[in-house]
Order: C-alpha cells, then structure tokens, then sequence
C-alpha cells in the first residue's frame, strides 16, 4: 500500500481518488507518521474478508483422498476405455 504526505495528496487527490475507488487503498502521512487510510466505499472490511480455514471441522477428507478413481484415471490414458 503506496503512503503519500499531506501535500502530495492534495497536490494528486483527484488521480489518488480514482485510484481508491478501483480498490487502490492509500495512506495519507504527515511528517512521515500514516494518519488515515483512503479506501473505496464498497471495500470490504475486514471481517467480511474470507479466511483460510474458514471451514475447519466442516468438511471432512478422505484418507486415500490422493488415490480416489485412480484405476479410471489410468483406463483413461491406457485407452482402455
């Protein structure tokens, strides 16, 4: 995420804007310190964020997971089938 200093943003607001608005978020700094975070509207906020892991304990693997149709697979490229 690109930081930008009180006068840069105001000299390029209308270009920064564009940008956030495509979903571009910005920082906006002042003597180096970020103070506010510009992000489009519709952005969506962090709990609303999908996670990985989201599922865990839902779904359940089988074991031979890696070896299920395995004798099709082969069929199918020894033209057998």
């Amino acid at each position: 995420m690109q930081t930008f200093n009180i006068h840069e943003a105001k000299t390029h607001l209308s270009r920064l804007v564009e940008q956030a608005a495509k979903g571009e978020s910005f920082v906006i700094a002042k003597a180096g310190k970020p103070l506010v975070k510009v992000m489009a509207l519709n952005a969506p906020e962090g709990s609303q964020l999908m996670r990985l892991g989201f599922m865990e304990g839902q779904i359940a693997v089988p074991d031979d997971f890696d070896r299920m149709g395995g004798s099709e697979i082969e069929q199918l490229f020894d033209g057998d089938a």
